[in-house]
């Protein structure tokens, strides 16, 4: 099978072209061969390669930077992902997409389900939700995953952010009225990877097209994600200034951004349980797995 992998250099496009390889030959064009953004040259690669499975991992993450471009954001994240699947229908190959919690507004006390109405509040999850209805409303096979809080060892997110801060400074104040689920890149790569080999081997009658909440279980905030990662990375040996108890609280409404953030970043994953047989393992599993192999790196 021949398989076309978009962000291939992104923290999940990294992990994906991994997993990936054991389902066929991957074809991975970096963004200097590939911008997603112009249509005309992503039509003429997706003919050119003439895929079996096309997988977008590349997307306009840039949150804050978004409220200043929303024209970039919408390219990539909402027209793209509709181009993606126009060429995939026309190939009668499957797609599969990747979407986030900022498709809702955060507001609701309990966590979201595919069926929950999306109310995005800033421009990315805006461009986000457009780019999965963009697939939606071109048909054939495909899969939009949402998940939330990404992290892995190899790129900066909030996790890279709270260890090099941490190393920096002797206290720091973090949202505590943000919750979510911190989930690993690899961990989303795996799982990318374990679906569509069922898909190809064992449902090949069943599209089981449609939208799954792909997250670890559990939740916390990101305060206390904070408190986790510099508390387990000093146990490993990492030389950090702050300690646990030197980071201190802080409330969303005083920590101002251009882009709104949910508070609520909670996502079910019973769907994709009861669809994939997916049990998904609690957030601190594979943040404590990524701190092991940091403190083996230094």
């Amino acid at each position: 099978m021949k398989i076309l992998l978009l962000g291939k250099d992104g923290q999940l496009g990294r992990q994906l072209h991994r997993t990936l390889a054991v389902l066929g030959d991957v074809v991975a064009p970096g963004r200097q061969e590939l911008d997603i953004s112009c249509q005309t040259a992503t039509r003429a690669k997706i003919r050119d390669v003439s895929p079996q499975l096309i997988v977008n991992a590349a997307a306009y993450t840039a949150v804050d930077r978004a409220e200043k471009e929303p024209g970039v954001a919408h390219s990539m994240n909402a027209v793209a992902p509709g181009v993606l699947a126009s060429e995939a229908l026309v190939l009668g190959a499957r797609l599969v997409h990747y979407s986030t919690d900022y498709v809702f507004d955060g507001e609701s006390s309990r966590p979201y389900t595919e069926e929950d109405s999306p109310n995005p509040q800033n421009v990315y999850g805006a461009s986000k939700l457009a780019g999965e209805r963009s697939v939606m409303a071109a048909g054939g096979q495909f899969l939009i995953f949402r998940t939330s809080w990404m992290f892995s060892g190899q790129a900066n997110n909030f996790a890279s952010t709270m260890l090099r801060l941490a190393g920096e400074q002797d206290s720091l104040s973090v949202v505590a009225d943000q919750i979510g689920a911190p989930t690993s890149a690899d961990f989303i790569a795996d799982v990318t990877a374990r679906i569509l080999t069922e898909l190809l081997h064992c449902r090949a009658d069943e599209a089981c097209s449609g939208i799954y909440h792909l997250t670890a279980s559990g939740e916390t905030s990101r305060c206390d994600y904070a408190r986790f990662l510099i508390e387990r990375a000093t146990a490993l040996g990492l030389s950090l200034k702050c300690r646990p108890e030197d980071v201190a609280p802080t409330m969303t409404d005083d920590f101002p951004m251009p882009a709104r953030r949910p508070k609520n970043s909670r996502l079910s994953t019973s769907k994709l349980r009861s669809t994939f047989g997916i049990i998904t393992p609690h957030w601190s599993e594979h943040v404590d797995r990524m701190l092991v192999t940091l403190a083996g790196q230094t």
